[in-house]
């Protein structure tokens, strides 16, 4: 059994399963902001650590990430434990909603929501991690920090992506939708604008 962490929402109406990026766990303060934001929206939010970062934690020690076929095979084997009561969305953080899309069209899941697609390494835009969606035939929202250095907006538009993709942009992010002071633009509203959009795909696509 995988442990999670669940914000159960009042009257849910889905379950979206929820998965960390490659450095931070469930219980980072991204994580925990947007669980609380979407469960407050009738979403129950089920979080998990994939096992390397579960004997990192454990550990103090810092670990690299497992290999994205064992990643794949740890979100699968929770996806069978969870209650399947209600619609179940699936999604992550950078690497977690990498690995929650090369799932999606296998899984039940009615729908994914990648936030900070980490679409090639920084500094490296010719090893795209793009191939699996350019066919992907389920819905799926990526929600994209305009100067994110995994995948800047004006890249974006040329990956010839499915047109089940839908890209909405925070205004100045960076891979944590953190906007630079000059640009007048707010962190807070960027991640209450990736709520929102978050709780809009999953309500849209019931």
């Amino acid at each position: 059994m995988i442990n999670t962490l669940i914000n159960t929402a009042q009257n849910p109406i889905a379950t979206f399963v929820f998965a960390h990026g490659a450095g931070a766990g469930q219980n980072s303060e991204f994580m925990q902001l947007m669980a609380k934001g979407i469960a407050e929206h009738k979403i129950n939010v089920v979080r998990f650590n994939f096992a390397y970062m579960q004997l990192a934690e454990e550990s103090g020690k810092r670990r690299p990430p497992d290999r994205a076929d064992k990643l794949l095979s740890q979100f699968t084997e929770l996806l069978n434990q969870i209650d399947n009561s209600l619609p179940i969305f699936i999604g992550g953080k950078s690497m977690g909603g990498r690995i929650a899309s090369m799932l999606l069209e296998e899984s039940t899941a009615e729908g994914c929501v990648c936030m900070g697609y980490p679409f090639h390494p920084p500094g490296k835009p010719d090893k795209l991690r793009t191939q699996h969606l350019l066919s992907i035939n389920k819905p799926l929202l990526i929600l994209q920090g305009e100067r994110d250095t995994f995948g800047k907006r004006e890249e974006i538009a040329s990956f010839n992506l499915s047109q089940q993709i839908q890209v909405s942009y925070l205004a100045d992010g960076d891979h944590s939708f953190k906007p630079r002071k000059a640009s007048g633009h707010n962190l807070e509203v960027n991640l209450h604008k990736a709520i929102e959009h978050s709780a809009a795909f999953i309500r849209t696509h019931l």
